[in-house]
């Protein structure tokens, strides 16, 4: 593997005249407060899939957590913030369904299993973490719907989500605008 003096890793994208011209890929850097969000997101993707089987096998927590942390060690993801957001979403189920119900068309039960997941993450987020930016759980959430939930149901995430964090984090969303 090559690299540039920075250590970035190089690799070679075609061009129109199909010559080869070597760039720098290189990841975002940490932020100032250490938290590195790569490692977020993909602590994240990992929670939706703990989330996802916990309500469809009826899992318990601890068991899942250690599931998951066994395959995450391979893959450089934040384990202590994807342990939080399965933990806080089982411990606050109830809790984060009652919330997000106002802000539905149907009933929690009744909303795409992947969607749940991600609203209830989301949720959990919005309300307990809020030391994360609303759009930066927005945005997540809508990324890892687009890969792993319906074909549309990222706009319905978005609604719901758009909606709860003008309540929620009313004074976050009104000083964003």
């Amino acid at each position: 593997m090559a690299l540039d003096a920075r250590g970035s890793c190089l690799f070679r994208l075609p061009i129109p005249d199909s010559r080869f011209r070597l760039r720098a890929m290189t990841r975002p850097p940490r932020r100032p407060d250490g938290i590195d969000p790569v490692r977020r997101s993909r602590a994240r993707r990992r929670a939706l899939q703990a989330v996802y089987a916990m309500q469809v096998t009826g899992t318990d927590v601890r068991s899942l957590i250690a599931q998951f942390a066994h395959e995450q060690a391979h893959e450089d993801a934040d384990l202590e913030y994807f342990e939080d957001l399965v933990r806080g979403v089982a411990e606050h189920r109830a809790e984060l369904d009652e919330a997000l119900q106002a802000h539905l068309d149907r009933g929690v039960e009744e909303v795409d299993a992947i969607e749940r997941a991600v609203l209830r993450i989301a949720t959990y987020e919005l309300r307990h973490r809020i030391d994360v930016p609303y759009r930066v759980v927005i945005d997540e959430a809508l990324r890892t719907t687009k890969r792993f939930g319906s074909e549309h149901g990222h706009t319905y995430v978005n609604g719901v989500l758009d909606r709860a964090a003008a309540q929620w984090r009313a004074v976050e969303v009104q000083a964003s605008r």
